[in-house]
């Protein structure tokens, strides 16, 4: 399970890590230097698209080709091949004061995302983190953001189990991934109760759900991924050649590659912001896909 570099693309801070297996694609993102990156395994370039504002969470669509994208302000359609953007009526009433930050689609085809204050400035400079302006939203294509839970510090770590009966969210300022009760038929959470949290390696950020059910969490400031059983205990804590680590998704052949990205750091890491790669055992779980039918 060792880490290779396969894209040292320098981001500030990487994120939103998500596997396209029908074009056998990873796409990530940078927030504060506005990009979308494709990576292509195969061929083992990458390219980019730039964006006016941070690019926060991706989501693959059943549009053949086209990503849902949220931006800080709120969620666009785009198309990385043709570059074609369709803007949608779903839009952050915080914005700018407050920004969007993780989101996936839940296994119904509801994209989940979280907000935060805003701590992107017009530029991409990093500004101070501030607590409890953040707030869990549901959107279903068509409807409004509908927010589902509020005073929340950094929205990361969405993920459902694989019986799709649990919901996993995090507050990184809180050091704390919950887990819900999740409704398969409504797409409704329920409950909320610590499932890991003070663990002393920096803080909870993104994180990806594996077959088996483990919860494969990335530490931002903690230079590592530890893996968390289904009942909360740790599995296994993989090392990382960089502090800040961000996202992580299983994708490859047969989902046992893990990639991972990773964010900038005033440590003076040469691969600080790359992405990276890690053969697993277990595989992971495809990626559930946002429902504009």
């Amino acid at each position: 399970m060792e880490p290779v570099c396969i894209a040292p693309v320098g981001d500030i801070c990487g994120e939103a890590a998500t596997w396209d297996a029908a074009t056998g694609r990873l796409y990530w993102t940078d927030i504060n230097r506005f990009l979308l990156h494709i990576h292509d395994p195969a061929t083992a370039t990458t390219r980019t698209h730039m964006f006016n504002q941070p690019v926060v969470a991706l989501s693959l669509t059943d549009r053949a080709g086209w990503l849902l994208v949220a931006l800080g302000s709120g969620l666009i359609l785009f198309n990385p091949d043709t570059g074609a953007r369709e803007d949608m009526a779903a839009g952050l009433a915080g914005w700018p004061e407050q920004r969007l930050n993780d989101g996936r689609s839940d296994p119904r085809g509801t994209f989940w995302v979280g907000s935060m204050a805003n701590n992107v400035a017009a530029d991409g400079v990093p500004l101070p983190v501030r607590d409890g302006e953040g707030t869990l939203f549901r959107y279903d294509h068509g409807g409004a953001m509908e927010a589902v839970e509020t005073g929340i510090g950094i929205s990361n770590t969405l993920c459902w189990s694989p019986d799709r009966r649990h919901f996993y969210f995090g507050d990184t300022l809180k050091n704390e991934i919950r887990v819900y009760d999740y409704d398969r038929d409504s797409g409704r959470i329920a409950g909320g109760t610590p499932f890991f949290a003070g663990f002393d390696r920096g803080f909870p950020d993104g994180s990806a759900m594996d077959s088996a059910g483990y919860l494969w969490n990335c530490r931002f400031g903690g230079g590592c991924i530890v893996r968390v059983a289904p009942d909360g205990t740790i599995d296994r804590v993989i090392d990382m050649p960089v502090s800040n680590i961000t996202t992580c998704t299983f994708g490859g052949a047969e989902l046992r590659t893990l990639y991972v990205t990773s964010a900038a750091s005033d440590q003076g890491e040469r691969l600080a912001g790359s992405l990276f790669a890690i053969s697993v055992d277990v595989p992971g779980m495809d990626e559930n896909i946002f429902r504009l039918g």
